[in-house]
């Protein structure tokens, strides 16, 4: 068995410590990217993670329509901020297994995924060797970073941004409704809660709160635009960027029930409202003073 094989399976059994206190699965980070325009100072936070002049970024540009133009632009931006490497993948369902691109995986640092539509990573990549050695990256230490689509697919269970019921396109998510919002496997890199993006610009509460109804035991985190959330090891996060994040918490909710017209209702969800420098843990579901 390759040695890289043999680790991806092993951290799974450290579930606590010998005092009883939690292991630390992943010892990499995450920067969760909301969309918009990348502000100085997550770009650098990104690059110093990922190694500074030392990092080494492998691009995977496929949730974009225009791959090819969107890597080459994200190379140009990520080397601008002092980073070593930066190569992107050319990814289909024939070679995205390829020992080329294993092996690129391999020698990176960090990861970037793009943005455009999470759906067509999720599609390529999910039940792959390629994801399972970004996997293995992340829990050895390694960065996975994302904007926009490339931050909805981080969590496990993802928001894909079609809707069941509602049919009319004027109008999107205009109900807090079971059934309507579609939701699919992730890549699994946040557990603890479904990840939203573009969040506070463009309105998408009503589709967060229906998720985390139909899924109580997931917190929603909203990333607005010019917006990141680093997740730590130990499963805390840092706000950094121009706008918000907004936390929807139906964990500890009670009565969540539905109307005649199919709308939700529930007592005592909490939410957090959190700004740039704010700490927040996935544990506790709160913010670190």
């Amino acid at each position: 068995m390759h040695i890289r094989a043999f680790i991806l399976i092993f951290p799974l059994v450290l579930l606590s410590c010998n005092d009883g206190t939690p292991a630390i699965e992943n010892k990499g980070h995450l920067m969760i990217i909301g969309g918009g325009q990348r502000t100085q100072e997550i770009m650098q936070r990104t690059v110093e993670l990922a190694g500074g002049v030392e990092s080494r970024f492998l691009i995977i540009p496929q949730a974009s329509s225009e791959p090819l133009e969107t890597a080459l632009y994200q190379q140009k931006d990520i080397l601008s901020y002092g980073a070593g490497e930066v190569s992107f993948l050319m990814l289909d369902s024939a070679n995205v297994d390829s020992l080329a691109h294993i092996q690129s995986v391999r020698n990176a640092t960090a990861i970037f995924f793009s943005g455009g539509d999470q759906s067509r990573l999720t599609r390529l990549l999910l039940e792959t060797q390629l994801l399972e050695e970004i996997n293995t990256l992340y829990r050895e230490g390694g960065l996975i970073s994302g904007t926009s689509a490339g931050a909805a697919i981080q969590s496990e269970l993802m928001i894909t941004g079609e809707e069941f019921l509602n049919t009319d396109e004027d109008r999107p998510f205009n109900t807090i409704a079971p059934n309507n919002i579609e939701t699919v496997q992730g890549f699994g890199f946040v557990t603890e809660a479904i990840i939203d993006q573009h969040h506070i610009k463009r309105r998408r509460n009503n589709r967060v709160l229906s998720a985390v109804l139909e899924n109580p035991e997931l917190l929603g985190i909203g990333i607005d635009e010019s917006t990141a959330i680093l997740v730590n090891p130990e499963r805390s996060f840092e706000v950094i960027g121009d706008a918000t994040v907004i936390i929807y918490d139906a964990r500890h909710a009670q009565n969540i029930r539905m109307d005649r017209e199919n709308n939700f209702a529930a007592d005592q969800i909490s939410v957090h409202l959190l700004m740039h420098g704010d700490l927040f843990s996935l544990i506790t579901g709160k913010r670190i003073l």
